[in-house]
């Protein structure tokens, strides 16, 4: 080894140091994976709660699937039942109890923000369970039965 400090023999390797362990992380990494961790517990959890809040509306979509075809008296009157009574699960009992003709008609739009009962397909459900003659298809009916327990909002939801 020479003296001179610009002589090339004095190099030597560099040394580096050991690699940066993964285990165990940083407190930032723990504060992120809590935050993580509680923001998945409640996405679930309302998700849970939706489940359940919703129950109504598949059990008529069920009932309404069970229903027979073609839709006769009978089963016009059961399809008005099964919007009835899921309207009373939905919305005060004081305010959709009492509802016939026009009225439950235009309850049926406006809480499903559509236009298919009081001067849509659907307007003539209530003549049919009365008995009168049936349309050649049932299936705009059904369809709008349908779009309303998809689409009505219940109170505060």
């Amino acid at each position: 080894m020479s003296s001179d400090p610009s002589d090339l023999s004095n190099l030597r390797d560099i040394v580096l140091p050991p690699p940066v362990s993964y285990w165990p992380p940083a407190p930032g990494w723990w504060v992120l994976a809590a935050a993580g961790a509680a923001l998945l517990a409640l996405l679930v959890a309302r998700q849970v709660l939706r489940h359940r809040r919703d129950a109504y509306r598949r059990a008529a979509l069920r009932e309404l699937a069970a229903l027979p075809a073609p839709l006769d008296a009978r089963g016009a009157q059961a399809l008005s039942g099964i919007l009835k009574r899921t309207a009373l699960v939905a919305f005060p009992r004081a305010e959709t109890a009492g509802l016939t003709g026009a009225a439950w008609l235009r309850f049926l739009d406006t809480t499903g923000r559509m236009q298919a009962f009081e001067s849509g397909p659907a307007a003539t459900l209530p003549q049919i369970a009365l008995g009168a003659s049936m349309p050649a298809d049932d299936g705009a009916i059904r369809h709008a039965a349908r779009d309303w327990i998809h689409r009505h909002r219940a109170e505060g939801g």
